[in-house]
């Protein structure tokens, strides 16, 4: 599947996936790309940090829709960078954040469910 920048997507329907993946999952993580291959460093890293705690968890490729996902999103963040991370509903934060919380060793707790 080829990157499309501008999907033409519906942004009340990404809004709506955006909502129903943060309350239906216990840890979700918005990124560019997949569990099998990220396309970024920072979802990389992400992805790489929540799975050293968490064994199952659910991902968000929000490339085929850049624009409608950072929208979406930032209703519930009040972020626009790219990823994002929710657990039980709350916004924890991108890569930089995970990773100063495992430094902290603060990452496994708040990523508990």
């Amino acid at each position: 599947m080829s990157f499309q920048p501008d999907s033409g997507a519906d942004p009340d329907v990404i809004k709506q996936q955006v909502d129903e993946a943060i309350e239906s999952n216990d840890v979700v993580l918005f990124m560019k790309g997949n569990q099998l291959m990220p396309q970024c460093g920072y979802s990389s890293k992400a992805l790489e940090l929540i799975g050293t705690h968490v064994e199952s968890f659910e991902t968000v490729d929000v490339l085929p829709a850049l624009a409608e996902y950072r929208a979406a999103l930032s209703e519930h963040s009040g972020w626009e960078t790219i990823p994002q991370t929710f657990v039980d509903g709350e916004f924890i934060g991108g890569s930089d954040i995970l990773e100063e919380l495992e430094e902290r060793g603060e990452l496994e707790a708040e990523l508990s469910v």
